[in-house]
C-alpha cells in the first residue's frame, strides 16, 4: 500500500461502508458468503489487538470522522460481535482474562502494576501443546510491578519460560511503553532492540508481523500470531504520531459529547479525573487519537495484504479487537476503568473465509472471558476445564447458539494503585447496563438503545422496578458462581500478592 495517501484518497477507498450505523446499534448484515461445515483442518490464528480503541471510533460502527477503510473492509468480510465488552476495561486485567478465559477476581490481575502468575493454563499453552508455532509481537503488560518505572529493562524483558504463558515461539515484545517514536522490543535476552529513528512503532511492528507470516506460511505446522499494538493509547501529542496522519485531523472539530460533564465523576480515580488544562486539550487529544487510528488502519491494510500474498487467507482465522475504549470527558471522566460504553464497548471482528458468513453481525453479549473458549472451539482445540467464559463459536459461524444472558464486568479498584473506593460490578445485556458501586451501594440502570449516551439513570423509576430486580438477582448469581465477594482493593493486596492466583471456590 502507498504511504503517500491523503485524507480524500482514504475516504474514497472507504466508500459508504457501514457509515449509517447509529451510536448504540448493531448492523443486521454487511454482506454474505457461503459457509463451509468442515472444521477438520485446524486453521492458523492471527489475533490483532489495538490499545484503547473504542467500538464507536470505527467507520463500520458509524463514525463519520474516523478514517478506517481497511478495518471497515475487514468488517465486511467478518462477523461483528456488536455487543462485545471488556470484562475489566484496563490493560493488564483484559490481557489476563484474554489469555486465561477467567475473570479478574480469579486471575488475580486486579490492577495494572502486577506480574501475572504463570500457574494458570493459558491459550499459549494450549496452542503450543496443540502443535502450533506461536508468535507474539508488541505490548505484553503482564510482567511489570513498578509504576512509573516502565522502561527499566527488568520490567520490560519477559524472560523465556513460564512468564510468557505458553508463547514459546517467536517473541518480539515489551511489557509497557507508549513512546511510539522511541519504540523498541526485547527478544530472548535483556537487550532493547529499537526501531529505526524515523520508523513509527506500529509500522515497525507490522513489518515484524508480515515477516513472521511469510516464514510461517511456508511451514507445515499451523501458526498462531498475537500482534498487540500500543496505539491509539495516549499520550496524544503531535510528536507521538506521524505528521501526515496528524495533518488529516488538525482542523477536524470534536465537540463535547452530550454526556460531557464539567465536574469530575466522584467515582473516578486519579487516572480518570480531568484537570482543568486537560479539559482544554480534549479536542486536540481526539485529533491525535483519530490520527493514530488512521495509521493503525493503514497497518491493518498492510497486514491483510501480506496474508493474501502468502496465500493463507482461507485457512486463517483473523480477529481484530481492542482491550478497552476511552471516555474523552463523557460522564466527567477520561481514560477507561468504568462500565460506560465509551470505555467498555470494543470492536470485535472475526474473519474466516468459507466458515464465517462475511458481513454478518452477532448481537450476543461477549465478554473478554469468552474470547479464549470461542477461539479454541473454532480451532478444535481442548478447553482448559477451569475456564469461566463460554464459547460463542456457533454465534460466529452463523448457527443457533446458546448465548450468555449478559456480559459480566468487574472493577477491583483504582487503575494502578492499591486504593479503595472505586470498586464496581456491572452487567450489560443487549439493551441495558446495570451497575453498582461498592463504596456507597449506588446503583445505575441505563437503556442503551433509547439512551445511547447513558444519561438517564432508570434505577428509581417504578416502570423499571422489575428489570432492576432481575439484574440484581442475575448479578448475585454470577458473583456467587465465581466466589466474588466484592472486596475492596486493598483486600486483594493483603491476600493475593504472594501468589497472585485464586482458583474458583477458594477462600482468600
Amino acid at each position: 500500500m502507498d504511504r503517500n495517501f491523503n485524507r480524500r484518497q482514504l475516504l474514497k477507498v472507504a466508500g459508504t461502508g457501514a457509515a449509517g450505523l447509529v451510536f448504540s446499534g448493531c448492523l443486521s448484515k454487511l454482506g454474505q458468503q457461503n459457509q463451509s461445515s468442515s472444521l477438520a483442518k485446524r486453521p492458523n490464528l492471527i489475533y490483532v489487538l489495538a490499545d484503547q480503541l473504542r467500538y464507536f471510533s470505527t467507520g463500520y460502527a458509524g463514525d463519520k470522522k474516523v478514517i478506517t477503510p481497511n478495518i471497515d473492509r475487514f468488517a465486511s468480510q467478518s462477523v461483528s460481535f456488536c455487543n462485545a465488552v471488556s470484562t475489566m476495561p484496563v490493560c493488564s486485567a483484559y490481557r489476563a482474562s484474554l489469555f486465561t478465559g477467567k475473570d479478574p477476581t480469579t486471575t488475580g490481575m486486579v490492577i495494572n502494576e502486577m506480574r501475572m502468575n504463570p500457574n494458570h493454563r493459558c491459550i499459549g499453552h494450549v496452542l503450543t501443546d496443540g502443535g502450533y508455532q506461536t508468535g507474539y509481537i508488541g505490548k505484553w503488560h503482564l510482567y511489570g510491578n513498578e509504576i512509573e518505572n516502565h522502561d527499566d529493562i527488568k520490567n520490560n524483558f519477559v524472560p523465556p519460560g513460564p512468564y510468557r504463558l505458553g508463547f514459546n515461539g517467536y517473541w518480539a515484545a515489551y511489557n509497557y511503553h507508549h513512546h511510539y517514536y522511541e519504540g523498541y522490543y526485547v527478544k530472548d535476552n535483556p537487550e532493547k532492540i529499537f526501531f529505526d529513528k524515523n520508523v513509527y512503532e506500529p509500522d515497525g511492528q507490522t513489518d515484524l508481523a508480515t515477516d513472521f507470516i511469510k516464514k510461517a506460511a511456508k511451514s507445515d505446522k499451523p501458526f498462531a500470531l498475537f500482534l498487540s499494538y500500543g496505539t491509539p493509547h495516549d499520550p496524544w501529542r503531535n510528536n507521538n504520531v506521524p505528521e501526515k496522519y496528524g495533518a488529516m485531523f488538525k482542523d477536524v472539530k470534536f465537540p463535547r459529547p452530550p454526556n460531557y460533564s464539567p465536574e469530575n465523576d466522584k467515582y473516578a480515580d486519579k487516572w480518570g479525573r480531568l484537570k482543568p488544562k486537560q479539559r482544554e486539550e480534549l479536542e486536540h487529544w481526539q485529533q491525535v487519537y483519530y490520527a493514530m487510528t488512521a495509521n493503525l488502519d493503514w497497518n491493518i491494510g498492510r497486514l491483510m495484504d501480506a496474508i493474501g500474498k502468502a496465500g493463507i487467507a482461507d485457512e486463517t482465522i483473523i480477529i481484530f479487537t481492542s482491550d478497552h475504549g476511552e471516555m474523552f470527558g463523557g460522564h466527567g471522566r477520561r481514560a477507561k476503568n468504568i462500565f460506560y460504553d465509551e470505555a467498555a464497548r470494543v470492536p470485535f471482528l472475526i474473519r474466516w473465509p468459507r466458515h464465517i458468513p462475511a458481513g454478518s453481525v452477532s448481537d450476543a453479549c461477549l465478554g473478554t472471558v469468552d474470547i479464549m473458549p470461542t477461539i479454541l472451539s473454532l480451532m478444535n482445540l481442548d478447553m482448559p476445564k477451569e475456564v469461566e467464559g463460554v464459547s460463542l463459536s456457533d454465534c460466529a459461524l452463523g448457527k443457533k447458539c446458546d448465548e450468555p444472558r449478559a456480559a459480566f464486568l468487574q472493577n477491583t479498584g483504582a487503575c494502578a494503585e492499591w486504593e479503595d473506593g472505586y470498586e464496581w460490578r456491572a452487567l450489560r445485556d443487549k439493551q441495558y447496563t446495570y451497575a453498582i458501586f461498592r463504596v456507597d451501594k449506588n446503583e445505575l440502570l441505563f437503556d442503551n438503545i433509547a439512551d445511547p449516551y447513558q444519561m438517564r439513570n432508570l434505577i428509581g423509576e417504578p416502570k423499571y422496578r422489575d428489570i432492576a430486580e432481575h439484574f440484581r438477582r442475575m448479578l448475585k448469581e454470577k458473583m456467587a458462581s465465581l466466589n466474588d465477594t466484592f472486596e475492596q482493593s486493598t483486600w486483594y493486596r493483603d491476600h493475593w500478592i504472594k501468589d497472585r492466583i485464586i482458583l474458583r471456590g477458594a477462600k482468600g
